[in-house]
């Protein structure tokens, strides 16, 4: 099974976060199958591929609480729970 997830990179204490497709299984900073983009909470910028992020979801792609959060308060995802 898949899984939408942030992966954190970046210095100590300055995190910065990639949107990837993992498996559910793997480790947060496993090999992921699939990078949809990018988030900075310090310089609040974003970018995801959006298109692929949809595909992903239209195939069943599950995402955590925190990326589903994070898309939700980015109005990508409307009118669905966790």
């Amino acid at each position: 099974m898949l899984k939408l997830r942030l992966k954190r990179v970046g210095k100590k204490h300055l995190p910065s976060y990639k949107l990837i497709i993992i498996k559910d299984k793997k480790k947060r900073s496993g090999k992921h199958i699939e990078i949809l983009g990018y988030y900075n909470p310090f310089l609040k910028t974003y970018k995801f591929n959006i298109t692929n992020t949809y595909k992903w979801l239209d195939k069943g792609i599950i995402p955590n609480k925190k990326t589903f959060y994070l898309l939700k308060k980015l109005n990508y995802i409307k009118n669905i729970n966790p």
